[in-house]
């Protein structure tokens, strides 16, 4: 064997950044804070090694989640530059132990987290795995233009899954909070679509831009943004939303709506002569927006608990 063979081996080689990689980090991030907000929001108290094992159970469920979808999606990622580089088409790790590892941590984390907190907890927990990686990836993402808003239910469900560890049911409350990250969904991954629409147009994945073109994409984004600032303003009628609440979603709700506002009256010249600038633009800034109004629900939370305000 040769030092080239050698130095090729060692490149191909999976090591521990590509096994976190398999769990899709960037969307366990959402996955743990949101969950995180639930846990936290929700009436009543857990002990805190429960909460800390349960929202790790609920981060490796989302983890498992983002490695079944890696290996039943190896061949379209191959071909699409944003995922090109990932473990299974990057030659890292072999589709077969994607699988099991996907397998494995997700009826570790169902158990687990039956055990640490209660039946609805974790049932919420296998469903939300089972919907993404089933559901989702394996049905809506290569069937239908409408893959993202029915599939994004599965990333809405962590807050829900929060809740229910402390309170063991599903109130409207958690329903809303639910509805909060479902709405918000498509707008963002639209967004994304926009300037990343030749990615998925030679992956042959029927996103709402390949299909229906950006001009119909950008009407969508409105109507939903909409329909979210909407259902922002729905929170008010649980005891969860408080004045940081109030603030906190009339300013992102109004640079959302702007926002969308700038992307419906954009045409196509405009945004290639930008190279997509206000997509790129409005893209980031719904990555603030959930982050904002739950970090807002769990600021007006602690200010109840310390008898300084909190929600109306």
């Amino acid at each position: 064997m040769t030092d080239a063979t050698i130095i090729m081996d060692d490149e191909h080689e999976a090591q521990f950044r590509d096994y976190f990689a398999l769990l899709k980090p960037r969307v366990m991030s959402l996955v743990v804070f949101t969950a995180l907000a639930g846990l936290v929001v929700a009436p009543g108290q857990v002990h805190p090694f429960v909460a800390f094992f349960s929202i790790l159970c609920i981060a490796i469920g989302g983890g498992a989640s983002g490695a079944l979808n890696m290996w039943y999606d190896s061949d379209i990622d191959q071909v699409m530059r944003r995922t090109a580089k990932r473990p299974i088409p990057a030659g890292k790790i072999e589709k077969g132990e994607a699988l099991a590892i996907g397998l494995t941590l997700s009826a570790f984390s169902v158990i687990m987290l039956w055990l640490a907190s209660n039946i609805v907890a974790a049932g919420l927990l296998a469903f939300t795995i089972f919907f993404y990686a089933v559901v989702y990836t394996m049905w809506l993402k290569r069937s239908t233009p409408q893959n993202i808003v029915i599939g994004g239910a599965a990333g809405a469900f962590p807050p829900m899954i929060g809740w229910a560890v402390v309170t063991g049911d599903i109130t409207l409350s958690s329903v809303l909070m639910f509805m909060l990250v479902f709405m918000w969904t498509p707008p963002h991954f639209w967004s994304l679509a926009l300037f990343m629409n030749s990615d998925y147009d030679a992956a042959k994945v029927p996103m709402l831009t390949v299909t229906h073109g950006r001009r119909s994409t950008r009407t969508h984004i409105l109507v939903y943004t909409v329909l979210l600032a909407v259902t922002a303003a729905a929170m008010f009628a649980t005891p969860l939303a408080g004045w940081t609440y109030l603030v906190t979603a009339v300013v992102m709700n109004g640079l959302f709506l702007k926002g969308a506002v700038d992307l419906y009256r954009r045409d196509e010249t405009q945004a290639e002569a930008d190279k997509y600038k206000a997509e790129r633009s409005f893209f980031k800034l719904s990555l603030a927006y959930t982050f904002a109004h739950f970090t807002a629900l769990m600021v007006d939370r602690a200010l109840a608990d310390f008898g300084i305000g909190g929600p109306f």
